[in-house]
């Protein structure tokens, strides 16, 4: 094994060993470019090596975070940060759950069909996961505990439903795919509509069954209110202002009206619309959105920076070339190869967040899939179809990056708001379920692509 090999594995080793340091992501990707690229340079010194690293090489990094700063992509980040957590102060999602308690109230397992369906709604308007879990959590937990549902399933629901945000449009995490791989952001939202919808009735197929078989798992109330057209009506009128939302921001991106950045722009200002519709605009909340929008926005390009110079020393030392070597090896085929990618992200969801996978590991497996002998029809219109379906299927994987344990985000989000009866291992029970739905949804979507490729190609193709 060449030296520059074994540099290349003793980086990813030293990164994960110092995952458990305790600090900050960013600069442990940023110190482990910085320590590696110095080993390199030592070693070419005095042990005749040609890792061909030195000070130069980082001062490459200077135009690469240069180029990060200077995308207009990437400005539709904070907008869509700062959308959804406006949304989150404006009422909306507290008028939806009163209005489709009501209307669900008869149903066995109403309450989870309801959070399920507000969690879909939630995704397509803010797409910030802490936020929603935390507001499903507050507003549902202590009814479908006073109604005396299973704890597991209550909790599961919750957690599950909250996390529909990272892969529904509008999405972050597609924002940063599609500026890694180079491919449209518009391509990647109309792609992953129907993967998230298929996961949103998933969850509310097994919510059903469930409550079916075991009924008293999710009792119905005491004090059901009978049916009747308000209900439905009320539904509606609540329903229509996020719904409006989502057609501006989404219907502007798919008619070609406006790109994901301007579109991005129209949320945000939507956003403070409603809020002050509602009357729930004020100084504080104004203070505390914008806050939150730096703290957030900083937090993703902070690892941006410290990912841009990680990548550079890997692919000085030739790491991509050596992961693609490695991966096109393996004997399994081309579709045994993109399954094994997936079980690979799937592990590491367990120890690292979205953000690191996709800006280090996303990246690196892009050549390899593109070498594979694989034919997905894109239609005639969506450009690099097989690559918009492995950027989708990497998204669903990342979706269980939320609820896996020890580094399940969602999971410390509602524990967070969880009466104390509550237990870490409740909530570990109530999300099993819902991992597997989501691999169920995976293994659909890896087994007909045009669950991504239609809808973009329908969109352009007219």
């Amino acid at each position: 094994m060449e030296m520059n090999e074994i540099l290349v594995i003793a980086m990813f080793v030293t990164f994960i060993v110092c995952l458990f340091s305790g600090f900050p992501v960013a600069w442990i990707l940023a110190g482990v470019g910085i320590l590696f690229a110095g080993i390199g340079y030592l070693s070419d010194q005095y042990f005749d090596t040609i890792t061909g690293l030195d000070y130069s090489t980082l001062g490459l990094s200077v135009d690469r975070i240069y180029g990060i700063m200077d995308n207009w992509v990437l400005v539709a980040l904070p907008m869509f940060i700062f959308m959804g957590l406006m949304l989150d102060k404006s009422g909306v999602a507290e008028r939806m759950m009163q209005s489709m308690q009501a209307l669900f109230g008869k149903v066995r397992g109403g309450l989870a069909i309801t959070v399920t369906l507000i969690g879909i709604i939630l995704a397509a308007s803010t797409g910030i996961i802490g936020a929603s879990v935390v507001l499903l959590g507050i507003m549902s937990l202590p009814v479908m505990l006073g109604q005396n549902y299973d704890k597991p399933l209550a909790l599961g629901t919750v957690a599950s439903a909250g996390c529909l945000g990272i892969l529904i449009p509008p999405s972050i995490m597609l924002v940063i795919m599609g500026d890694q791989l180079g491919l449209s952001v518009g391509d990647l939202f109309m792609g992953a509509v129907f993967p998230g919808l298929l996961l949103g009735i998933l969850y509310m197929v097994y919510i059903l069954a469930y409550s079916w078989f075991l009924p008293e798992k999710a009792p119905l109330p005491d004090n059901q209110e009978p049916f009747s057209w308000s209900i439905v009506g009320k539904v509606f009128l609540n329903i229509l202002p996020p719904a409006g939302l989502i057609l501006a921001v989404l219907g502007s991106i798919f008619a070609g009206i406006a790109t994901v950045t301007e579109a991005s722009g129209i949320g945000a200002v939507g956003a403070i619309v409603l809020a002050f519709a509602y009357n729930r605009l004020n100084w504080q909340v104004w203070k505390e959105v914008t806050f939150n929008t730096f703290n957030t926005t900083a937090y993703i390009f902070a690892i941006f920076i410290g990912a841009t110079i990680f990548a550079l020393v890997l692919r000085e030392l030739g790491g991509d070339e050596l992961i693609e070597s490695t991966l096109s090896e393996l004997p399994f085929g081309p579709y045994g190869i993109i399954a094994f990618i997936l079980l690979i992200v799937f592990l590491l969801g367990f120890f690292l967040d979205w953000i690191e996978i996709t800006l280090i590991i996303l990246p690196l497996l892009a050549p390899v899939i593109t070498g594979l002998d694989i034919e997905i029809n894109g239609y005639g219109v969506v450009d690099n179809p097989e690559l918009v379906w492995f950027a989708l299927l990497v998204a669903v994987t990342l979706q269980t990056s939320f609820l896996t344990p020890p580094v399940g985000f969602a999971l410390f989000y509602l524990k967070g708001v969880c009466p104390p009866d509550v237990k870490l291992t409740h909530i570990y029970q109530g999300v099993v379920p819902f991992i597997i739905l989501q691999l169920i949804g995976l293994l659909v979507v890896l087994s007909f692509p045009a669950l991504v490729t239609w809808l973009p190609s329908v969109a352009y193709g007219n």
